[in-house]
């Protein structure tokens, strides 16, 4: 599976060395691009464009459609992932979302385009982008060698900024130029290039080739622990969880709240909305690749970044002024880019390895559950405050979460399993899945 094509002692990137694992995340990095392009283009389309004096409820009705598939079917997911063979799954999670996008488009071309038709598109791309990621996370070890896994892992990780970035910058742009006609044609293209990079790919099987490989470091003699067992004997972590939680609460609402920022404070055009959200994406792919190097014990750490956060998202309420602004989610995207890697990190050291990937289902299952409370809640109340006051609800409830984090207990070696919470000097080198030459945040 792997060519290593370097010179002894300096090896090629994974995605270049091993042609399987590299093609099947650039069907992953062309579907998130797609989605996320499609979420900041639909949602300026609506404040911009279709919706009349309700542009906010709008928008975050948008927002919290494109993320409910993630959390209400994440038991059917799991099902689906341990049952299919992943390259199958792969494919037609990306060749749906391409149909979708592409009847969309064709629909916009051809008369005008109801509400209710781009609602039901983007719910049915969070659907299909659902299944893809956490197939995707769950196939890395039939994609590369075992010595390999850390790396894959954490270049999917870290490069998954990239993705975002690259479809909030044409978003809005596209919007302007080509109407959703062009932007759903545009996604279209992106999920009908990453089916066909899947279809090329051979994924490795068990030996008697009879159902999908079950990835090595997860096999455990012991039997599978519910949820609420795993949970139970991580009062730590679960602590940790629900601090970010709450913080999810308010940092994801800037999905909505800047759009509605642009139109009604800057009064700008949907390049404006694409300089800010760039800046957002610019600045968690730093912070992805840095992460590693910041020093200090994660919850210090992650408490510093959620105030620091809170610093930045004020800043918009209190200075209306493009450069500023971008600055200031310029430093938000780098302090969620850090919080990513280094909490990852250590939450791959504390969990017991027979039971992560149910824990990280419920993980991204509990962290994404507030994404569309928030979408919902500030769109409605950005059709009734202004965005200027948004943005400092946003900071002033990042303040608690960020004081809890750092007031939590320390971590106890019996309560929380067989890892340790790291040390100052290992937590600011965890381990290569989050280091920089891996390669987003899940």
């Amino acid at each position: 599976m792997s060519t290593p094509t370097a010179a002894p002692g300096r090896r090629l990137p994974l995605v270049l060395r091993n042609r399987a694992f590299g093609t099947v995340w650039l069907g992953q990095v062309l579907t998130q691009a797609g989605t996320r392009m499609f979420q900041v283009g639909t949602s300026w389309w609506l404040i911009g464009y279709a919706a009349t004096g309700d542009g906010g409820l709008a928008a975050g009705l948008l927002m919290a459609l494109s993320t409910l598939p993630a959390v209400a079917l994440a038991p059917l997911v799991a099902r689906a992932i341990a049952r299919r063979s992943r390259r199958s799954l792969l494919r037609a999670a990306a060749a749906g979302a391409g149909t979708a996008a592409a009847a969309l488009a064709v629909w916009a071309a051809a008369s005008d385009l109801p509400v209710v038709a781009v609602y039901a598109a983007a719910l049915a791309l969070a659907t299909c982008q659902a299944f893809f990621d956490p197939c995707l996370t769950t196939s890395v070890p039939e994609l590369v060698d075992d010595e390999d896994i850390e790396a894959a892992t954490g270049f999917e990780l870290s490069t998954q900024s990239l993705a975002s970035l690259g479809g909030a910058l044409l978003g809005a742009l596209v919007v302007d130029v080509a109407g959703v006609a062009g932007l759903a044609a545009g996604c279209a293209i992106a999920y009908g290039t990453a089916a066909v990079l899947i279809t090329t790919v051979r994924f490795r099987t068990p030996p008697d080739g009879t159902a999908p490989a079950e990835p090595a470091p997860y096999c455990a003699t012991a039997p599978r622990r519910t949820l609420r067992q795993i949970l139970g004997a991580l009062p730590y972590v679960r602590a940790i969880l629900l601090c970010f939680t709450a913080a999810n609460l308010f940092t994801t609402a800037v999905f909505v709240v800047m759009p509605l920022y642009t139109a009604t404070v800057l009064h700008g055009d949907g390049a404006t909305v694409s300089l800010l959200e760039a800046s957002l994406g610019l600045g968690t792919l730093i912070g992805s690749f840095t992460g590693a190097r910041v020093p200090g014990r994660p919850p210090v750490v992650g408490s510093a970044c959620l105030g620091a956060m809170a610093i930045a998202l004020a800043v918009p309420g209190l200075i209306a002024a493009r450069p500023v602004i971008a600055g200031a989610l310029l430093v938000t995207g780098w302090c969620v880019g850090v919080i990513g890697v280094r909490f990852v990190a250590l939450f791959q050291r504390l969990v017991p390895a027979a039971d992560k990937p149910a824990f990280f289902a419920v993980m991204q299952a509990v962290l994404g559950a507030t994404f569309p409370v928030a979408s919902l809640l500030f769109g409605l109340l950005g059709d009734h405050l202004s965005a200027r006051t948004l943005c400092l609800i946003q900071a002033a409830g990042l303040v608690p979460a960020a004081l809890a984090l750092l007031l939590l207990p320390g971590h106890s070696r019996t309560a929380d399993g067989p890892g340790a919470e790291p040390d100052d000097e290992t937590a600011a080198h965890p381990a290569p899945a989050s280091a920089p030459a891996a390669g987003g945040s899940r």
